[in-house]
């Protein structure tokens, strides 16, 4: 089979994921493990079930999008302005020092200096969806545990937005000053139309037909998918323009009606980013990047709440809070595979260091999950005494 559907594709995923999904729950294992171990199984690096690269790379593409826009949609500004003087500095030097552990480390490998940095740079963002996604919405005693996080989230969001303008710019052309004008000038002109279109346009259309709940949800994804086509047009990447529409969105009060109404969208999409995390990874390299990928992924998993928990406690948090906090926040993310992604596309780094962030990324996914989901309460937590939605 030459060309596979995306609905062949879909079937595959959404099967073998209910199979190993229920095989998961029967063991007490993470279900976001499920999805990226049936990726690997299923992909063309595994059982080639899924071969078709331009597929599986445009279902990706397709989940993190909407992904990125239920992320904003939970990332309200004010969240952030409520606890910006403690979470900026806490983030700043946590980010410093995570940056230098990955550039250290890629140094000892033997990676070269663009390489290091690239790895550095991946290494100082957390999961938001993971951070999210194990994050109870209705335990009062993890409010202020979610606003601490969500700061935190937002701040390294923000920093992994400039520097995927900075490599989009790269990726797609010779880079020059000029360019390096026109990407700073094109994200805050972003913000402004999307500031201006939400609050004169779709706030009151909102407003108007709150009651229509299909339009509501017609509405809100026609806004995502509007701001990812300007995005595209304004020469930046469609995740951002749908990153920026879930945020300015958040604002409007009937975002939490909104990011409920499409829980369901996300569960779906969910299952795709993490299948397709699973089935992009070549074991080609393995033998090259397996032990590189493994120091990185344990400096990750105990360097994280370690640092995170010291600096919480020292800002005024009570030691608990703090390490779960630390916890939470304890693996690489989703924006750091787009990182080394476009790093590639700009020809900055080579397919080995590529792969060796992917797979410390997929193994930081794994043992996050499970420290989480076996120690704090989770939606998806092992034991009936920890699920908490």
């Amino acid at each position: 089979m030459q060309n596979q559907s995306i609905v062949h594709v879909v079937f595959l995923i959404f099967t073998g994921t209910a199979i190993l999904s229920t095989i998961a729950l029967f063991t007490r294992q993470s279900l976001l493990v499920a999805y990226m171990l049936l990726g690997t199984i299923l992909g063309p690096w595994g059982l080639k079930l899924v071969k078709d690269s331009v597929v599986i790379k445009q279902t990706g593409d397709i989940g993190i999008l909407f992904l990125l826009f239920l992320l904003g949609l939970h990332l309200q500004p004010q969240n952030l302005l409520h606890s910006l003087r403690k979470m900026s500095w806490i983030t700043i030097v946590s980010s410093i020092l995570f940056m230098g552990t990955g550039f250290g480390i890629g140094k000892y490998f033997g990676f070269n200096m663009n390489e290091c940095m690239i790895i550095g740079i991946a290494t100082m963002f957390s999961s938001t969806i993971i951070g999210l996604k194990l994050l109870p919405t209705t335990v009062l005693h993890h409010q202020h545990t979610g606003e601490l996080m969500i700061s935190v989230l937002l701040l390294q969001d923000l920093i992994a937005i400039g520097v995927l303008l900075i490599l989009q710019g790269i990726a797609d052309r010779a880079f020059s000053f000029n360019d390096l004008g026109l990407i700073i000038s094109a994200f805050p002109t972003l913000l402004i139309v999307a500031y201006l279109f939400q609050r004169y346009l779709l706030s009151k259309l909102l407003t108007r037909f709150d009651k229509v709940h299909e339009y509501i949800f017609i509405l809100s994804i026609g806004w995502c998918l509007c701001m990812a086509e300007l995005s595209h047009f304004m020469h930046l990447s469609e995740e951002i323009g749908a990153f920026i529409a879930g945020v300015t969105l958040a604002s409007n009060p009937i975002s939490l009606y909104v990011a409920e109404s499409l829980k369901p969208l996300r569960d779906f999409f969910l299952v795709i980013f993490f299948f397709t995390v699973g089935a992009g990874f070549n074991f080609g390299y393995l033998p090259e990047i397996i032990v590189p990928a493994m120091l990185l992924a344990a400096v990750i998993l105990i360097g994280k709440p370690l640092v995170f928990g010291w600096l919480l406690h020292k800002s005024g948090e009570a030691k608990p809070i703090s390490w779960e906090i630390g916890v939470r926040l304890g693996q690489i993310s989703e924006f750091s595979l787009l990182v080394i992604y476009l790093a590639l596309d700009a020809k900055l780094i080579h397919p080995a260091a590529t792969y060796m962030v992917q797979a410390a990324t997929m193994l930081t996914f794994i043992g996050s999950c499970y420290w989480v989901t076996m120690r704090y309460p989770t939606p998806l937590a092992s034991s009936e005494k920890l699920r908490r939605d």
